[in-house]
């Protein structure tokens, strides 16, 4: 990876403390479409790693369900690292976005 996902543009940061507003945030990301768009979304969880799996988990296939029942493009890209000492964070962006910024 030539890059950090902490470098591409975000449009909009959610933080997540549990898996219902995990499932929010990713219908919430499906209504604010990844298509057509030069930025990305971050999803930041408490680095409480049981809890975190459960929340990227949700995230990752919520925001694939509400993008296939919107019939939207579902390829989407996402990355998870540590964000800081609290929190982990994935990064989700589409593959356009990747290749506009020259990554």
């Amino acid at each position: 990876m030539d890059f950090h996902p902490s470098q591409i543009p975000i449009a909009k940061v959610f933080d997540i403390k549990d898996e219902k507003a995990a499932n929010e945030a990713a219908e919430e990301m499906a209504k604010m479409k990844f298509e057509g768009r030069e930025d990305g979304f971050k999803v930041l969880m408490p680095k409480e790693k049981k809890l975190a799996k459960r929340i990227g988990f949700t995230v990752t296939t919520g925001v694939n369900y509400w993008l296939r029942k919107t019939k939207q493009e579902r390829n989407i890209r996402y990355w998870t690292y540590h964000e800081d000492d609290e929190h982990y964070a994935i990064v989700l962006v589409s593959p356009n976005v990747l290749e506009k910024l020259g990554f």
